[in-house]
């Protein structure tokens, strides 16, 4: 099995990446042509193909400052600021992607098929290599990869009742962690450089496992007492935020000892959260969801624990009005928690049933926010008066190639 070297922090403007196809080869075993051969183009048309592109998957880097495009026809990767296409794909539809991971801003890409005519089997996941334009190695499992995630050191792989932990450098299998059934592949790693720490569910519904692997720490953390949706880690992966498929409560834990640090409301009605993202400073939070609206809350990871480990119930959250919390509040002992609930500082509507993924711009106080419907927007919010965010960008990635 190839060793990869694991990639240095980058230096380089991901603008200067050469537009290269970014469609992997072919596993050797394929009869059909090898695409790395060049061939002279046929002008015109093809007939036979479809000139529409359907997105299949959506994600941000690691620093959020590009997000990479999973199509039925390959994949292609944006930076965010400037919005802009840094990488091409000239050479049409040649197969299906379901889900690509880009490793902050250098070359390695981790690629699954998908869609109705995957390029690669569901049980192989392929590490690709820009600079190469090739796959140089690949790791195959016994039932269907779910997702992938990365970072300098690690590749953790998603099935559907397990989670496996690479080292980076020599493909070794370091972990591998049993988990409830996990459809959607949930799991989170911290990004930033030291300690690994990584977030998957847990063994019962509703329960997050988090490994600290510096410490050789396990903590299980019942953050909902319905299934998880959603949940993502700060950089360093001291703090989880968490939504249920109920998506109407949004909780903070720590995650060294698994108290509850913070509670905030989506809404009052059901929604499936689509996304949750942590600003780098962890002073924010914002949440997408299939009700078409963006929020944003302030994170207040300094007021200390305001709930019992483990506790699918919170404590009461004290703070003043400005922080969003209801004016009503001080009835809070004989209204029902929905009236001294912690509401958003600020939100962005969207349309409807569209999934959207959400991350915190570079500039200051700005949420960028990427749809499956090819849709671009960066929007900035007032952290002080709050309100409705102000659109600052927009653009179709889809239309404008």
């Amino acid at each position: 099995m190839t060793t990869l070297s694991p990639p240095p922090p980058p230096t380089f403007n991901p603008l200067k990446l050469a537009p290269k196809s970014l469609i992997p080869p072919k596993p050797a075993s394929d009869s059909k042509p090898d695409p790395s051969v060049t061939e002279t183009p046929t002008p015109g048309p093809n007939p036979t193909q479809s000139p529409t592109t359907t997105l299949l998957h959506l994600a941000f880097n690691q620093d959020h400052t590009c997000f990479s495009a999973a199509t039925d026809s390959g994949f292609r990767v944006y930076t965010c600021d400037p919005f802009r296409r840094c990488h091409s794909d000239p050479s049409g539809p040649r197969g299906g992607l379901g889900f690509v991971q880009m490793l902050f801003h250098c070359h390695y890409f981790a690629v699954l098929g998908g869609g109705p005519d995957p390029f690669y089997p569901p049980n192989k996941v392929m590490i690709y290599d820009d600079r190469q334009s090739r796959c140089v190695s690949e790791l195959s499992f016994r039932s269907e990869v779910k997702s992938v995630r990365l970072r300098r050191d690690r590749i953790v792989v998603v099935v559907l009742h397990k989670i496996f932990v690479y080292d980076f450098n020599a493909l070794k299998l370091l972990d591998s962690i049993v988990t409830v059934e996990n459809p959607k592949g949930l799991c989170e790693v911290s990004h930033k450089s030291g300690p690994v720490v990584l977030a998957c569910p847990g063994l019962h519904q509703g329960q997050i496992r988090v490994e600290h692997y510096g410490s050789k720490r396990t903590k299980f953390i019942t953050a909902h007492c319905s299934g998880l949706a959603c949940f993502a880690l700060t950089h360093d992966g001291q703090f989880l935020a968490t939504a249920s498929s109920k998506g109407t409560l949004v909780r903070v834990f720590n995650t060294l000892d698994g108290t509850l640090l913070q509670e905030v409301r989506r809404g009052a009605d059901k929604a499936e959260i689509y996304s949750l993202a942590f600003s780098s400073t962890a002073q924010w939070l914002a949440v997408s969801s299939d009700k078409g609206t963006v929020h944003v809350f302030s994170v207040k990871v300094d007021s200390g624990p305001l709930g019992n480990d483990g506790s699918c119930s919170t404590s009461e959250i004290s703070g003043s009005n400005s922080s969003g919390i209801s004016s009503l509040s001080y009835i809070k002992a004989v209204l029902p928690r929905y009236f001294s609930s912690e509401w958003s500082v600020a939100k962005f509507r969207l349309q409807e049933g569209v999934r959207y993924i959400v991350a915190f711009g570079h500039q200051k106080n700005t949420v960028i926010i990427v749809g499956m419907d090819g849709s671009f927007y960066r929007c900035q919010f007032d952290p002080v008066n709050g309100g409705e965010m102000i659109q600052l960008e927009y653009s179709n990635f889809l239309k404008a190639e």
